[in-house]
């Protein structure tokens, strides 16, 4: 069993190049758990209890503001980790809601024993702290976006982000694109209409297909 879980261990980034002892110690402790597309993993603001490790699957992590408004912070698959930070503040509370978007495998583990293998493996606690300058780094990308960018601005640059072979391969709702936008369904809607008009994209059976990715570079930078 512990072998494993190993291996698995071994295929998240996080714990990639830790060494053979550093896994064993974290596979001793590491729990799996299995979780259905929509099923909630962890609730903003409940006590913080484990972080935990993708193995199989994709999870968005997001808040609600106190209307009700939707941002998505990030969107993670196999070999990611989250709710990392709140586990190393004192009775840290969950920073966001995760929830699953399709069938999902993780590794749990608790905040005691993550505390106690930081204090064990000097490598892990490196990995770790390189995690959390990509969180720093994604996190100040965001607020950029958000006070610095223009919807229009944004919505080219996810377009490009997304984008494959002219079109967008997994068919996005006006409501999730707006939802990792920071802004309303309405506005991403008047916005791909202008984005149409303009012959940057087409409307395609709900599929939204690139025609001018140079032109959208231009939005991108707006």
């Amino acid at each position: 069993m512990v072998e494993s879980t190993v291996q698995a261990l071994r295929r998240i980034s996080l714990f990639a190049d830790l060494s053979d002892d550093a896994l064993i110690r974290i596979a001793r402790v590491a729990r799996s758990q299995t979780y259905v597309p929509g099923e909630v993993i962890t609730i903003r603001g409940e006590p913080c209890r484990a972080a935990y490790f993708i193995a199989e699957g994709q999870v968005r992590v997001y808040r609600l503001s106190p209307g009700g408004r939707e941002q998505v912070l990030v969107q993670l698959g196999p070999g990611q980790a989250f709710n990392m930070v709140p586990l190393f503040k004192p009775h840290g509370a969950n920073h966001a809601t995760v929830e699953a978007l399709t069938p999902v495998t993780l590794y749990a583990i608790t905040c005691k024993d993550l505390h106690r293998l930081v204090g064990e493996c000097p490598e892990l606690a490196l990995a770790l702290l390189r995690d959390f300058a990509s969180r720093l780094d994604h996190l100040t990308n965001l607020v950029e976006d958000l006070s610095l960018r223009t919807v229009r601005g944004r919505l080219a640059r996810f377009l490009l982000e997304h984008g494959e072979t002219n079109a967008i391969t997994r068919r996005w709702t006006q409501e999730e694109i707006a939802a990792h936008l920071g802004t309303v369904r309405d506005m991403v809607g008047r916005t791909l209409r202008a984005f149409a008009d303009a012959g940057l994209v087409r409307m395609d059976r709900q599929r939204i297909v690139l025609l001018d990715r140079e032109g959208l570079e231009a939005e991108a930078q707006r």
